[in-house]
């Protein structure tokens, strides 16, 4: 579906906590949410918190508007759309709310988000409240970051006068690009030997992979595989 090209634009995941300054692990109980945040001031624990996330295990279930809702100050959504806008009237004008029925997982290496607090993402030894990002590095290029998002969903279609659901997934590998990588006018990274990587997203990334079906659409199977390669291990930490 078109909308899923925007709906992976967004996911950015924002995701800064503030913590003491002897914590460096989720485990100890010492890194919590960050200000604004609806679980704000509570530590993350091991396992799925309420919005679906699992920081521990580099993991994210649940609705694709509970990736932001909880940061932006909102519990999370749970499925009851009258119930949740009786208790939060403002939500429905969240740009993640027409998504809310999308169903989202993501999985993430530790380059691209840590369930560690080292230290600075640069590779500092002083714990500075925040879960580690390209830990080591000066920013995510090189640092053999990855990231998967799976998603699905349904719409109403009509089919010989009578109404169906049509259903939709879509999947796509993202990667930090090498050092060496160049963008070209057209924002598709290439390799060293200018071999394409895949299309930009979010500057230091590409798109490496991609599958889509929604029957309905005529839509099928792989959309995107990157000519250097569709799996990780051309990417790793340089």
């Amino acid at each position: 579906m078109k909308k899923t090209a925007m709906l992976i634009m967004a996911l950015a995941a924002c995701l800064v906590f503030s913590g003491a300054a002897v914590a460096d692990t989720i485990k100890d109980g010492t890194i919590t949410y960050s200000p604004g945040h609806f679980l704000a001031g509570q530590p993350l624990k091991t396992g799925y918190d309420i919005f679906g996330y699992n920081y521990q295990a580099h993991l994210f279930n649940g609705s694709y508007a509970n990736v932001y809702l909880g940061r932006d100050g909102f519990p999370p959504y749970e499925g009851d759309t009258e119930a949740y806008l009786a208790e939060n009237p403002t939500a429905e004008n969240h740009w993640t709310w027409p998504y809310r029925d999308v169903l989202l997982t993501m999985k993430w290496n530790d380059a691209w988000i840590s369930n560690q607090d080292r230290g600075d993402d640069a590779g500092g030894t002083v714990p500075d409240g925040k879960l580690d990002r390209h830990y080591g590095y000066s920013s995510y290029i090189g640092s053999g970051a990855w990231e998967t998002n799976h998603m699905s969903g349904s719409y109403e279609v009509e089919v010989n006068d009578k109404m169906k659901k049509a259903h939709w997934t879509y999947f796509v590998k993202i990667v930090a690009v090498p050092s060496d990588a160049t963008k070209d006018a057209d924002l598709i990274w290439h390799d060293a030997d200018s071999v394409e990587i895949g299309p930009d997203i979010w500057g230091a990334f590409a798109e490496i992979q991609s599958v889509e079906n929604d029957p309905f659409a005529g839509i099928h199977g792989k959309q995107y595989g990157s000519p250097c390669s569709p799996g990780f291990g051309r990417y790793g930490p340089e």
